[in-house]
């Protein structure tokens, strides 16, 4: 007679494995299937490889970052919020902080400490771990699940969690595993986008300016319907478009967009938020102080050389006249630039270069109160396989390391 688990975890990222961990505490057999040869080869990379846990934020602030499903976390991280999650880490060996009071690193920031921490304690509480095991079709009798198959193999368990992640970064494993499984239960996915994740633009004159980070960027989407979207962050020109954590942000919002509509004409304030009325009280503080500067070092009061430049050929402005020589129409256009810089969005690498998902198993067919499925009974979900993401700086991996916890309690 082939053996039976309390629970069989279907991948060990974050969600999986801190799922893993709480239903091993409450003294349930484990097994945990991973279809990559070793586990957390995701949560390996996050963060650069120093892993941002979390962050600072209440839950009400924190849910609202993530949209208009974002209350759906509202048990998850009432039953492990940030303060949770640090404490959890500290149990088992891992100290934690903030540096900047916001963002909450492993105090070696390092990956491969959240990593060995979790895999230690759940070679201490007995879970069962297999490598190289992909999970292809979930066993059901109509009513509960059963059991799953992998390619060679099959495994039988009263309940399963899915936290197989999302389509980013598939060199790391993530190939939307779940998502079939969960359809084959009947569940909806809904349409996938790659986010977080670097854009490329239309102008090309951004490749002159590889060399500086512009900081408090504001990007704003210059069309009708979509004139409520934008963002602020650092922002970095890159040889084919923009990136940086502004941009990482914002793709979230843009890659649905591009799947609509072939170009993404977007706005840009370099200047900090600066309004024309600003800059031109500015430029004129400016020329009280130094006469003599030509406008390419007025502009540079406010932005670095190559972007300065790169304005200046936009307003057909001669760069080393003095500002007030130059022509009224050259002036003038000038200060639109500073305010608002037009860029064009036109494209993006796909899921090889996205760090996250948009989109994903239906929230409306799971229960937020224990994560189990409201189509069959032992099949619970956690993590990114479901349609919910948020920005940049713990967010994705706090709902992650929350809704594992709160599945595994298999409510």
């Amino acid at each position: 007679m082939m053996s039976s688990h309390d629970l069989i975890v279907v991948g060990s990222g974050a969600a999986g494995m801190m799922a893993a961990i709480t239903a091993a505490r409450a003294r349930k057999s484990v097994l945990l299937l991973e279809k990559l040869s070793k586990i957390g080869a995701k949560l390996k990379a996050t963060g650069g490889g120093r892993c941002n846990l979390t962050n600072t934020l209440s839950n009400e602030d924190f849910m609202a970052r993530f949209g208009r499903e974002g209350r759906f976390m509202t048990p998850a991280l009432e039953a492990l919020d940030y303060k949770a999650l640090m404490e959890f880490f500290k149990e088992i060996g891992v100290e934690s902080h903030a540096p900047d009071g916001y963002r909450v690193f492993p105090i070696t920031h390092s990956s491969s400490t959240i990593i060995n921490a979790l895999q230690e304690e759940m070679h201490t509480l007995g879970v069962e771990v297999l490598c190289s095991q992909k999970v292809e079709t979930l066993e059901h009798n109509g009513v509960k699940v059963t059991g799953v198959h992998t390619l060679t193999d099959t495994f039988m368990g009263e309940n399963i969690i899915i936290a197989t992640g999302g389509l980013g970064y598939p060199v790391l494993g993530a190939e939307g595993d779940g998502y079939p499984l969960a359809e084959s239960i009947g569940h909806k996915v809904t349409d996938l986008y790659p986010a977080m994740m670097p854009l490329k633009t239309k102008e090309k004159w951004g490749v002159n300016c590889r060399a500086d980070t512009i900081a408090k960027v504001e990007l704003r989407v210059d069309m009708k319907k979509y004139k409520k979207l934008h963002a602020t962050g650092d922002l970095i020109f890159t040889k084919e478009g923009i990136r940086g954590p502004v941009v990482l942000d914002f793709s979230r919002e843009i890659t649905p967009l591009l799947s609509k509509f072939e170009e993404i004409p977007l706005l840009m304030n370099l200047t900090k938020g600066m309004n024309e009325e600003q800059i031109r009280t500015h430029f004129k503080k400016e020329i009280a102080k130094d006469p003599h500067r030509t406008t390419v070092q007025l502009i540079q009061t406010l932005l670095p050389e190559s972007v300065s430049l790169e304005l200046c050929k936009m307003a057909k402005a001669d760069p080393e006249l003095g500002f007030n020589k130059l022509p009224g129409q050259s002036r003038d256009t000038l200060i639109k630039l500073l305010a608002w810089t037009p860029l064009t969005i036109n494209g993006h690498d796909g899921f090889k270069m996205a760090m996250i998902t948009r989109g994903g198993i239906s929230l409306k067919e799971i229960d937020p109160n224990t994560m189990q499925s409201k189509k069959i009974n032992g099949l619970y979900f956690c993590g990114e396989v479901m349609n919910l993401d948020g920005p940049c700086g713990g967010y994705n991996l706090q709902w992650s390391f929350a809704s594992g916890y709160l599945a595994g309690q298999l409510k």
